[in-house]
């Protein structure tokens, strides 16, 4: 059976499988960035860092009652993020994608996106909300900012390696099913 994907263009990673996977990698790197260090390991919430006043933003002490309240309406909110976009990449894929879906789910290229886009959400995110906006840091105390560093060289390293993952994958081409970038057999 051929897989059969559109707007792939020869010579390059497939567009097809590249924006489903990014979008599906930054919908699943913020799920676990939400269970793991806002609910499991209750590190932080959306607003809990307390150098708010810069940016006009209110700070809500997760140890009170009012605060965790907001801070889990706001959490919610994160997630709800999360989840569309996570349904936005799986319906961009299932679009693109019309045989053989099995061996793309298998593929290293999604994959490699996925991995590419749970690092592009800890860039993002880790930039904008622990250092630019300062809403929220990775681990509050005296050694947040290496906290914060922490999980922007992870971010990095789930970019790299999603992206060499995803480079070493065969191409998938309506025209030649089962063909690598480089011309030779899957």
């Amino acid at each position: 059976m051929a897989t059969t994907v559109r707007d792939t263009s020869a010579g390059t990673t497939p567009a097809s499988l590249q924006l489903p996977g990014l979008l599906l990698g930054v919908g699943l790197g913020g799920f676990v960035d939400g269970i793991l260090l806002h609910q499991l390991l209750q590190w932080h919430h959306m607003l809990t860092s307390t150098n708010h006043d810069r940016i006009g933003v209110k700070y809500y002490d997760p140890d009170t009652v009012s605060g965790l309240r907001m801070n889990t309406v706001w959490d919610g909110v994160f997630h709800t993020v999360c989840w569309l976009a996570v349904l936005t990449g799986l319906a961009v894929l299932y679009a693109r994608v019309t045989t053989d879906r099995r061996r793309v789910w298998a593929s290293r290229v999604l994959w490699g996106w996925i991995l590419a886009g749970w690092g592009l959400f800890n860039l993002v995110e880790g930039v904008l909300d622990h250092h630019v906006l300062g809403i929220h840091h990775v681990h509050g105390g005296p050694h947040q900012v290496w906290w914060d560093i922490a999980f922007l060289v992870l971010g990095a390293l789930l970019l790299a390696g999603g992206w060499l993952l995803q480079r070493g994958g065969p191409s998938f081409t309506p025209a030649a099913p089962g063909t690598r970038r480089d011309g030779r057999g899957a």
